[in-house]
């Protein structure tokens, strides 16, 4: 046994044993560097923690210019395009602005926008014909009225876009580019002045988002740049965000792991492509304090790995941004299975607020922080595990970490 590996065998013992005889007093403390409550699950997490030394350390040039990252960091993930009735939305951005967040992540569909054809943007789904964009101006409108930011999120192409592989299921990248980049101008041209940041797609390394076809970092790439030329020739002013990747060690046809996705995303030339670097910051089965690094499992700190990258490649100068965070409160009664972990809508609200106070204290290079999710319209997805990320019910009744958020930002103004 080399020393190294022996003093670090040696000191994770001490700590294991210091657990077990004193964890009553340390609970606290074994939760800061695990994010785990479970005295079991602190006892391994302290284990898996001495193992951060035995690996590289990430790069993460925290002495950097960051651009992009000196932004107040309170987003909330919308669905605002959902509600039928114009009061209910109205009554959504209200309640968004009074919790104190001041960014909505909402998504612009390009089915919802452009729906029957290429070019044609009015909407004869029903009886009373009516402009596609009208729903889109609203939101767009009651955010400003609020002070509200918004990412427009461009993505979910209409089935006329699409190539039959891929109707089934209704995702996938649009069979001629060139007619995304078509859509992503006409946004960017109507809302200029009003919308400044557009993120490029959603998750392109796991399937659905990337339909039926083999993940292709260098496919997307190609997407992503032409759609941030488009963008910026509609408006020089424009941010452009990269989809958020979704964290998997997967390395299939269908789902690639993150870090590769990213780093060959470098390797066909997106870095003059996007000026700011999107994740997913879910914590799955830990909390937000976990400081586990291990490149296989799936932790809130897991932004750091991509923030290596990104210096190795010379992008140190530009933030990232979290599209998703949070902890999913699905009941046991439900019989759901706990597919993103499972907390408790009290553990969900104290989450949420620790996990704004790391990145504001420990993440320089990280700017907006989304969470994941506001509500939805209606009820029709509480059979599925995911519907428990929300912090309203339909009705707008509230959960926990509603007032639990509100609280904290009061606390910390940006």
């Amino acid at each position: 046994m080399n020393g190294r590996l022996g003093w670090v065998v040696s000191l994770a013992f001490g700590a294991l044993l210091f657990l077990y005889v004193f964890g009553q007093q340390i609970d606290g403390w074994a939760f800061a560097v695990t994010g785990e409550e479970n005295r079991g699950a602190q006892v391994r997490g302290m284990w898996q923690l001495m193992g951060n030394s035995l690996r590289p350390r990430v790069r993460l040039a925290e002495a950097e210019r960051i651009r992009h990252a000196g932004v107040n960091p309170f987003g909330v993930n919308t669905f605002l395009e959902q509600e039928v009735e114009l009061s209910k939305r109205e009554r959504q951005v209200k309640m968004i602005a009074e919790a104190g967040f001041r960014w909505i992540r909402q998504e612009f569909p390009w089915y919802d926008i452009e729906i029957h054809a290429k070019g044609d943007f009015q909407d004869r789904r029903s009886e009373t014909y009516r402009e596609a964009w009208e729903k889109y101006d609203n939101i767009v409108e009651l955010a400003g009225e609020r002070n509200l930011q918004i990412i427009a999120r461009l993505s979910s192409p209409p089935k006329w876009a699409l190539d039959e592989t891929h109707w089934e299921i209704g995702f996938g990248p649009p069979e001629v580019y060139a007619d995304f980049v078509d859509y992503v101008s006409a946004v960017a041209k109507r809302y200029r002045g009003q919308i400044s940041y557009y993120q490029i797609w959603n998750e392109p390394n796991i399937y659905p988002e990337w339909g039926e076809e083999k993940i292709s970092p260098e496919r997307y790439t190609e997407l992503l740049c032409l759609a941030a030329s488009a963008i910026r020739g509609a408006d020089p002013d424009a941010v452009i965000l990269s989809a958020a990747l979704a964290p998997t060690a997967a390395l299939t046809d269908r789902d690639l792991n993150d870090f590769i996705f990213l780093q060959r995303m470098y390797m066909a030339g997106a870095g003059e492509c996007f000026d700011v670097m999107s994740v997913q910051g879910y914590g799955l089965w830990s909390g937000p304090t976990d400081r586990r690094m291990r490149p296989g499992s799936i932790n809130y700190g897991r932004n750091q790995y991509i923030r290596d990258i990104m210096v190795a490649n010379g992008d140190s100068s530009k933030a990232i941004w979290i599209s998703e965070m949070n902890w999913n409160a699905v009941p046991v009664e439900t019989g759901l299975p706990a597919n993103y972990g499972r907390v408790s809508l009290e553990q969900q609200s104290d989450w949420a607020a620790l996990a704004y106070e790391r990145a504001r204290v420990e993440w320089p290079w990280i700017g907006v922080v989304s969470l994941w999710y506001f509500k939805r319209a209606d009820a029709s997805e509480a059979d599925q595990t995911w519907y428990y990320f929300r912090v309203l019910d339909p009705d707008f009744g509230k959960m926990p970490i509603y007032d639990g958020l509100k609280s904290y930002i009061r606390d910390n103004p940006y």
